[in-house]
């Protein structure tokens, strides 16, 4: 009806009033640019492009919850793991071939950008474009001007962007801007909850049964049964003897697979999350991330010294991995001294950081909670793997506070001399079921072993020291309130962010909801029943519900946003590297490959919807340290309907590649 009325208007004009009709829309014009697949970490535009789409700029929670809707709860980065500009073993590639385009990762030498004309301009109209970047010839292009126009922008220099619209009446407007990449150089450094542990990048898949052994326990009762991996060839029973290594190797390749697998790297981390999700909201900004956390990391053992690795996996064509992992400053260094050979005014922007938990034994804390069994404990102390609140308070009172000062002495230079520029990320408490109420204790969601259980006084006691205690602690330290050990609170206070720490004491390891996956509800016993007791129905079938244990979802949204150890076993079952001599076994189905199987792979840490809650409460913190606008709010509209391709014309020669239409106009 509309378009009638239109035309009926416009038949009823004088030529000169159709043509003025023709041109009342245009004249609005200005050039709008973006940088193409600007995460640079992601080899793939289209896989940068699927979280700009699950973006609605509510925050990256809500764009993770849209994303793993569309995964089915299997995880979206399962799919993206592959293209990165990483190496097998998750080390950052020196080269990377990004979209068919070789570039130094660390200090790239340009950018590839879309250009679009934002405004109306007549039907059919070819614009004439020319890009003046100071360097040599003009680049000049003749092209639809509803298109797109694709081309690569010198990083450090101005580009000039000039366009002269045909308005239809003989006359053209010329427009002009400027367009200069920012490329941000941020580095992630620390513990496992900054590397992301607890969530694999494509989770372990689990079939069939696989047979554990017990500790000092006879035949009968020295045995149980829970999933096994699932393509694992050989016997998964007890019976057969320690296994060989072409059976260890098989049951290796088997395994989840991470960005990093010495370190438990992940696409889901906190810190990771936080740099993608500038790199969606801001599009004149190239993000570089560097991924250095390390799970099991410590100031002294993982900042500065190498660690033991966590996992040591199969790896396509390598038998065998290093079993360290380098020095995250070492690392970190290097990089920089690379960037600078390329750039010499490369420099480091900002740090996202997490550390201090392992400095007081906080592994060991959770394990004095979670395990049970007399003899599991007796042995697991011996080893140095349990740890009372007394036990951690120690350590946080003596030594965390001095190494927590040779931190701050390692950045600051890292950083231009202003530890503002360091973003640290506290901790979560894990064990709260709403403000001020611990977790109660008990089997749920930690039945996985015959040894576990969480002891509710032990559990209260270890919630109230890291509510009292631990957090309070560690907010001292990163911000110098109170500190003695910080010389200049002006220069040595870090950007220190605790935001999230409400919403997870509502979200802890024991709280449920109806919304939960069907498959939590129907087989995670809250009373500890999960699993099939009696050993001749357990071996051929392990879950109480009787349903398949490929049924888990691992990356569903959950009430609950931590790992418990049935969550940690399900999603990354891990057989750990780093450990001490006396723990190590022999076999796949030793009694100590059962216990740390079940927390290795991330129990008690935040799952991927945590690490978004994480990701959005340092996202304010990581604009002010960059000067980057908050986005403007955004209104919730239907899409408009797709339009046809608008045909090319032949690019002028040394001109940009061309593509339309634009996929989106972002001022």
């Amino acid at each position: 009806m509309r378009l009638l009325i239109l035309l009926a208007v416009l038949i009823s004009l004088a030529p000169d009033d159709v043509a003025f009709a023709q041109l009342s829309g245009t004249g609005d014009f200005h050039i709008a640019w973006e940088v193409k697949n600007r995460f640079r970490l992601f080899r793939r535009e289209a896989d940068f492009l699927r979280q700009v789409a699950a973006s609605r700029g509510d925050g990256v929670l809500a764009t993770e919850q849209r994303l793993e809707r569309d995964a089915a709860g299997l995880g979206w980065a399962k799919d993206v793991v592959g293209n990165l500009c990483v190496d097998k073993f998750g080390d950052l590639m020196q080269t990377c071939d990004r979209d068919g385009e070789k570039e130094n990762y660390v200090a790239p030498r340009d950018h590839r950008i879309g250009v679009v004309l934002s405004g109306d301009a007549p039907p059919g109209a070819v614009c004439s474009w020319t890009f003046d970047s100071g360097q040599g010839q003009l680049r000049q292009n003749e092209a639809p001007c509803e298109g797109e126009i694709i081309l690569r922008v010198p990083y450090g220099r101005i580009t000039v962007a000039t366009v002269d619209i045909p308005l239809g009446d003989g006359t053209a407007q010329r427009v002009v801007a400027e367009i200069a990449v920012r490329d941000v150089l941020i580095a992630g450094l620390g513990d496992s909850i900054a590397a992301g542990e607890g969530n694999p990048d494509k989770a372990v898949e689990l079939d069939g049964t696989f047979c554990f052994k017990r500790f000092l326990h006879g035949n009968s009762g020295g045995q149980y049964f829970r999933p096994g991996r699932a393509g694992y060839g050989d016997d998964r029973s007890c019976e057969s003897g320690p296994s060989t290594p072409v059976a260890a190797k098989d049951w290796a390749r088997h395994g989840a697979r991470w960005m990093s697998p010495g370190c438990h790297r992940s696409l889901y981390s906190y810190q990771l999350r936080t740099a993608l999700a500038l790199a969606v909201e801001q599009p004149h900004l190239a993000v570089t991330f560097l991924p250095l956390a390390c799970t099991g990391a410590s100031i002294a053992a993982g900042m500065f010294g190498n660690q033991m690795a966590d996992d040591c996996p199969w790896v396509l064509g390598v038998d065998n991995c290093s079993g360290t992992s380098p020095a995250q400053f070492g690392e970190l260094k290097d990089l920089l001294a690379a960037a600078r050979k390329q750039n010499p005014l490369r420099s480091l922007d900002m740090v996202l950081l997490t550390v201090g938990a392992n400095d007081v034994n906080f592994a060991g804390l959770v394990s004095n909670v979670i395990v049970d069994g007399t003899t599991e404990r007796v042995l697991l102390r011996q080893g140095g793997s349990i740890a009372s609140a007394q036990d951690t308070q120690k350590l946080l009172d003596g030594d965390l506070p001095d190494a927590f000062a040779q931190l701050r002495t390692a950045l600051k230079p890292l950083v231009g001399g202003n530890l503002a520029r360091v973003v640290y990320v506290s901790y979560g408490n894990p064990a709260m079921q709403a403000v001020n109420q611990p977790c109660p204790g008990g089997r749920d969601g930690l039945d996985v072993h015959p040894a576990f259980g969480a002891d509710a006084e032990r559990l209260r006691a270890a919630a109230t020291f890291v509510d009292t205690k631990f957090l309070p602690k560690i907010k001292m330290l990163a911000t110098c309130d109170g500190d003695k050990n910080c010389r200049d609170p002006l220069t040595d206070r870090m950007t220190f962010t605790d935001a999230h720490q409400a919403a997870f004491a509502q979200h802890g390891m024991c709280v449920h909801a109806p919304s939960d996956p069907d498959f939590d509800r129907a087989c995670f016993s809250p009373t500890g029943n999960s699993f099939e007791a009696d050993l001749a129905k357990a071996a051929d079938e392990p879950m109480a519900c009787g349903r398949a244990a490929s049924d888990y979802r691992p990356y569903a949204s959950r009430a609950r946003w931590i790992r418990t150890a049935n969550d940690s076993y399900f999603t990354a079952m891990t057989y750990p590297e780093g450990m001490p001599a006396m723990l190590k076994p022999s076999d796949i189905h030793d009694a100590i490959w059962g216990v740390l199987s079940a927390v290795y792979g991330g129990a008690v840490h935040p799952t991927a919807e945590g690490y978004a809650a994480m990701a959005d409460a340092a996202l304010p913190a990581a604009r002010g340290v960059l000067g980057l606008p908050t986005p403007a709010a955004v209104r919730s509209e239907p899409l408009p309907p797709p339009t046809a391709p608008a045909p090319t014309t032949p690019a002028a020669p040394n001109a940009p590649a061309l593509n339309a239409p634009a996929p989106s106009r972002t001022p």
